[in-house]
């Protein structure tokens, strides 16, 4: 499959500098700059006084975190919410309203949103097999996205996504909210900068505790789902409770387990820090050697990304149980350097150890406002603003697709980082996309 845009075109095709703290894009051999785009043309031009109007997509989770987190904005409110589970959708609603005093609309289908010309905004909160798909949508359909992570459920998605955001100049933002940390950029700078020497290394961890989820089998579909509608591009299965809510992650029609979930945070930082692509040499391994239960994806999970011409690597872990915390980390990053080594904590936190003896360095806390600097982008219509930008959905998304490829076909992988294909394996190739369900089709034309 082809893109109908080169990634060199579009980029070439917008123009401007980059922010100060914003990290170069690297495709294969391409290193490139985020760039802004100085002829967007928005449907609505903001004035001082206007609020930008978002319609929340998927209000179970993450959702509702994207509520509180709009509604924290003076420039900003929540116009609509959005989620095939009717009942669910009046229960936020009815909170929604008796927290905020006011009244919010409510849609089922996120269609009907799109053609509503009052929304000037999105925010995709569903699950993964769905957030490629309805950002391209909302791009055609004139609105600014914010997509949870990870951007795509597929390699493929993300190219095609990328080129919708550039073709229709919506400001599309990644939800890794550390990119917006005061404190992570800063040591981001210091990995620039040398402060913990040449950084050879990244180590991703994702230590989360996840249990048992047993087996509930098959059951009548919920009064009130719109089950066609839920399971969108994926095959539609016999409904069974171990997919909605929450345990659709777990599963490969729809999820893309802890690397593809909690871990693009890690992998994006990975990429970030390192300052590089995606590699050029993949292998994975793991398995469940926990459960008995009906999970899909492993539980246990190590990947190592491989660069063999900038000469750095990235590991990666998934633990699902019990196990040590590294220097304090469980859910973060590792950078190492010939001088040194920085420990990433969360998403707000980082410290620094050096030499033998680990003596200690710079270290900070700090939050930064994600979803502010999303609504500053729409504002200005400045992609290069954006703390996290297409681009990089794409390519932290990517990386963890990369690793469930390899793990899945139980082998190691060469990549063409350029190409963004396999070299000489079209088993892997076939698994860079997935056959949609009519009519929930990824368009070939963006």
């Amino acid at each position: 499959m082809k893109s109908t845009q080169s990634r060199r075109q579009f980029l070439a095709a917008a123009s401007g500098t980059v922010a100060s703290l914003a990290a170069p894009i690297v495709f294969g051999k391409e290193q490139v700059q985020l760039v802004s785009q100085p002829t967007i043309i928005p449907k609505k031009v903001f004035g001082a006084n206007d609020r930008i109007r978002v319609a929340v997509l998927g209000v179970n989770g993450r959702g509702k975190n994207h509520i509180e987190e709009i509604m924290k904005q003076p420039d900003a409110v929540v116009a609509a919410l959005c989620d095939p589970d009717l009942p669910l959708l009046k229960q936020r609603a009815k909170s929604f309203e008796e927290k905020y005093t006011q009244k919010v609309a409510i849609e089922q289908d996120f269609r009907t949103l799109y053609e509503n010309r009052d929304i000037d905004a999105v925010t995709l909160a569903t699950p993964n097999h769905w957030h490629a798909l309805q950002a391209i949508w909302a791009c055609q359909a004139g609105k600014d996205v914010y997509v949870e992570k990870p951007a795509t459920h597929n390699i493929y998605e993300g190219k095609k996504l990328i080129e919708a955001a550039y073709k229709y100049n919506r400001i599309v933002q990644h939800g890794v909210q550390l990119r917006s940390s005061e404190a992570i950029r800063e040591a981001i700078t210091h990995l620039r900068d040398g402060l913990i020497g040449r950084v050879y290394m990244a180590r991703g961890l994702v230590y989360r505790w996840r249990p048992d989820i047993g087996n509930q089998g098959i059951s009548n579909i919920p009064e009130g789902l719109d089950y066609d509608l839920w399971c969108g591009p994926a095959p539609m299965v016999p409904f069974t409770k171990n997919l909605v809510h929450y345990n659709w992650h777990w599963h490969w029609n729809y999820g893309n387990g802890d690397v593809g979930n909690q871990g693009i945070h890690e992998t994006d930082l990975c990429m970030w820090g390192l300052n590089v692509g995606l590699p050029e040499r993949i292998t994975s391994m793991g398995g469940k050697f926990l459960w008995d239960d009906c999970k899909e994806v492993p539980e246990i999970q190590t990947s190592i990304y491989h660069y063999p011409k900038q000469k750095k690597i990235i590991q990666f872990e998934v633990r699902n149980w019990c196990t040590n915390l590294e220097d304090g980390a469980g859910v973060g990053n590792i950078f190492y350097g010939d001088k040194g080594y920085m420990v990433i904590n969360g998403y707000d936190s980082y410290a620094t150890y050096f030499g033998e003896k680990r003596e200690k360095g710079p270290a900070r806390t700090a939050e930064g406002d994600h979803f502010r600097n999303w609504f500053d982008a729409i504002r200005a219509r400045d992609m290069s603003i954006q703390n996290g930008p297409v681009e990089s959905g794409h390519l932290s998304s990517a990386l963890a697709h990369l690793g469930n490829i390899s793990y899945r076909l139980g082998r190691q992988l060469d990549f063409d980082p350029v190409a963004e294909r396999f070299v000489g394996d079209e088993d892997a190739n076939n698994m860079l996309s997935r056959e949609y369900r009519a009519p929930y089709l990824l368009p070939e034309k963006i």
